[in-house]
């Protein structure tokens, strides 16, 4: 869950503003949305939402779309936007093989269509009930290939998709990759020179740029365990192909400290309002 808004009141107040000594250093204005977003209080799509409304104040005048604030000002976002952010979900889902994570493309369905009260999880222990409400504005919070299975994310929370995605988003997620290497299938370990394990950890380029380091080991002979802080497109097979293996299954376990656990595949739960990514 993301962090908690301020405290009820006839207005929800951001952090305190910095006093006039703040302007004296030079710093240059922000967007709005901008800097909503960075206090961590909504996305900045949901900034101008609430910006649109009339949600947000700006030294006690509504403030208008498109507008910049220096850093002595004092900037506070009316109840009703908490209220509504108070409603929003987050839900987990186990997807399958076959769904893309966002828009459908060539045909194949997007995740978001898997998610109905037939398919949530009897397992679920967050106590939510299921509203068609709560299919408006959810979308998937990072991606996870065609041919890839395990957890993905989707919200209606701009916060928590900042969390995950968001530029200075530094959660880490786990994968576990069955691999062949070349002709061999079984006991790959055994065959894979270690020199290229090493690459895979650290010295590997994508699109020209070089990645982070990732941590990588043997889960077994026949399947790595990959944990990666950045989501390149199909960045685990890319880097796979690079030293010679093919990835021929790859499922996503965990994504920062919230586990895919016992989730039946195709089905779904809520964030628990004690999780935190």
């Amino acid at each position: 869950m993301p962090p908690n808004m301020p405290p009820a009141s006839g207005r929800a107040a951001e952090r305190a503003a910095p006093g006039p000594a703040a302007a004296a250093d030079g710093a240059a204005p922000v967007r709005l949305n901008k800097r909503l977003a960075d206090l961590g209080l909504c996305s900045r799509r949901e900034a101008d939402e609430w910006i649109a409304r009339g949600w947000v104040l700006v030294n006690g005048q509504v403030a208008a779309m498109g507008s910049k604030v220096q850093p002595q000002d004092r900037v506070t976002v009316q109840q009703a936007a908490r209220r509504q952010q108070a409603g929003q979900v987050t839900i987990l889902l186990h997807k399958p093989v076959g769904y893309v994570s966002g828009q459908a493309e060539d045909g194949h369905p997007p995740a978001a269509t898997l998610i109905s009260q037939r398919s949530h999880w009897s397992g679920d222990a967050s106590g939510q009930r299921f509203t068609p409400a709560q299919l408006k504005g959810l979308a998937p919070a990072g991606r996870l290939d065609i041919d890839s299975v395990g957890l993905l994310v989707l919200t209606q929370d701009g916060r928590v998709a900042r969390q995950l995605i968001g530029e200075d988003s530094g959660i880490d997620k786990e994968y576990l990759v069955r691999v062949q290497y070349g002709s061999v299938a079984t006991d790959v370990q055994a065959a894979f020179p270690v020199q290229q394990l090493a690459r895979l950890r650290h010295g590997l380029s994508l699109d020209g740029q070089p990645l982070k380091p990732a941590q990588v080991d043997w889960q077994n002979p026949e399947q790595l365990r990959f944990v990666l802080t950045e989501g390149k497109k199909r960045q685990i097979r890319r880097m796979c192909e690079l030293v010679g293996l093919k990835v021929v299954g790859l499922k996503r376990i965990r994504i920062g400290r919230v586990l895919l656990g016992r989730l039946p595949v195709g089905q779904w739960r809520y964030l628990a309002p004690d999780e935190r990514f």
